[in-house]
C-alpha cells in the first residue's frame, strides 16, 4: 500500500482537474439568458420542449464543446513554446503565433475565401498566418533564440507587427470589420457542431503529438548543451515543437479568436499545481487550458445578464477574450512581480 501511496498522490491533481473541467462546462451549458439550470437537466434527462432543446443541444452544447477543446489547445500550445523556447514569457500570443493566425483568418475573409461559415478554411488560414508568425520569430533570433529575454523581446516586435498589418487589412475592407471583430477579441458566441467537428480531431491529433514529445521537450527545457549530450537534435525537436504549437493554436484561433494570454498564464500554473514532468504537466495544461476558457466563457455569459439589467438594455454580450484579457493582465502583473517561471 505505501508504494503505492506516491502514485495516487501524483494523480490527484488530475482527478481533481478534470472535476473542475466537468464543473466549468456544467456552469457554463446554464449560464445563458433563455433557459435556467432546470431546463438544461429536463432536457439532458429527455424532456423539455422543442425550443429548449433546440437552445440546449443546437447552441449551448456546442458552443461549451468549442470552448474545453479551444482552451485544451491554447493551453498545450503554451507549455510547448516555453518548454521549447525555455522562456516563462513565451506564449502564442506573444510570440507572433496568435496574432500571425488572426492576420491569416481576417486576411482569408477579407477576400472572401472563409469566414466563419466556412471553418476548415479558416483552418487553414490561421495555420498559414500562425507558421508566418513563428517564421518571423525564428528569422529574428537566429542563433539567440535560446535566450529569453531576446525571445521575449522579438516576440513582443513580431506580434505588434502583425497586429498591425491586421489592422491594415481592416482599413482595405472595412465592410469585413463586423465579421472579423470576434478573431480580433476572442469570443465562443454562435459556436455551432460544425465548428466542433472540425475542431476536436484537429486538437486531438495535435494534443498527442504534443504528448509523444514530452520527453524532447524536458531535455529542450535542460539546455541545447545537455540535450545535445543526450543526442537530441535540437534543431530539428525546437522545430517540430514550434510546429506543434503553431497547429494547436491556429485550431484555436480558427474557432474561438485570439483569446488572451491563456496560452501565456495557463502553464504557468499548470506547472504549480502538476510539477515539471511533462509526462503529467502536459495534460495538465490541456485540463486547466480547458476549464478557464470555458470558465471565462460562462462567467462572460452572467457578466453580460448582470451588465444588461443594470443599464436596462435588451441584450448586451460580453465577448470572453475580453474577458480573459482582463483577468490575464492581472495575472502576469503578480507572476512578472513573483519572477516566477516553469524553470
Amino acid at each position: 500500500m505505501s508504494a503505492l501511496a506516491p502514485l495516487t498522490a501524483r494523480r490527484w491533481p488530475l482527478v481533481l482537474t478534470a472535476l473542475l473541467v466537468l464543473t466549468v462546462g456544467c456552469a457554463d451549458l446554464v449560464a445563458g439568458r433563455s433557459l435556467d439550470a432546470r431546463d438544461v437537466w429536463q432536457v439532458f434527462g429527455g424532456d423539455g420542449d422543442p425550443a429548449a432543446r433546440h437552445i440546449v443541444l443546437r447552441l449551448r452544447l456546442p458552443r461549451t464543446l468549442v470552448a474545453l477543446t479551444a482552451g485544451a489547445g491554447l493551453g498545450l500550445a503554451g507549455m510547448v513554446l516555453q518548454s521549447a523556447l525555455r522562456n516563462p514569457l513565451a506564449g502564442p500570443e506573444v510570440t507572433g503565433v496568435t496574432p500571425g493566425a488572426v492576420l491569416g483568418a481576417v486576411t482569408a475573409t477579407g477576400l472572401g475565401l472563409a469566414g466563419w461559415r466556412s471553418p476548415a478554411a479558416v483552418v487553414v488560414a490561421a495555420c498559414v498566418g500562425g507558421f508566418v508568425g513563428a517564421g518571423l520569430l525564428w528569422l529574428l533570433t537566429g542563433r539567440e533564440k535560446s535566450d529569453p529575454a531576446r525571445t521575449a523581446v522579438h516576440g513582443v516586435l513580431v506580434s505588434a507587427v502583425l497586429s498591425g498589418l491586421t489592422a491594415m487589412v481592416l482599413l482595405v475592407a472595412p465592410g469585413e470589420l463586423g465579421s472579423v471583430v470576434q478573431w480580433l477579441v476572442g469570443s465562443t458566441e454562435g459556436r455551432v457542431w460544425e465548428h466542433w467537428v472540425l475542431l476536436w480531431p484537429w486538437a486531438s491529433v495535435w494534443a498527442i503529438a504534443a504528448w509523444i514529445m514530452a520527453g524532447p521537450l524536458t531535455l529542450l527545457r535542460c539546455g541545447d548543451e545537455q540535450a545535445a549530450a543526450a543526442g537530441l537534435a535540437t534543431g530539428r525537436a525546437r522545430a517540430a515543437a514550434l510546429g506543434c504549437a503553431v497547429a494547436l493554436t491556429a485550431g484555436a484561433v480558427s474557432a474561438v479568436g485570439a483569446l488572451g494570454f491563456v496560452g501565456l498564464l495557463v502553464p504557468h500554473l499548470a506547472f504549480a499545481v502538476f510539477g515539471a514532468d511533462l509526462r503529467r504537466a502536459l495534460p495538465g495544461a490541456a485540463l486547466l487550458g480547458a476549464a478557464v476558457v470555458t470558465g471565462a466563457d460562462a462567467g462572460a455569459q452572467w457578466l453580460s445578464r448582470a451588465l444588461a439589467g443594470a443599464l436596462d438594455m435588451d441584450r448586451l454580450s460580453v465577448p470572453t477574450g475580453a474577458l480573459t484579457t482582463c483577468v490575464g493582465a492581472a495575472l502576469l502583473l503578480a507572476v512578472a512581480r513573483r519572477g516566477t517561471g516553469p524553470e
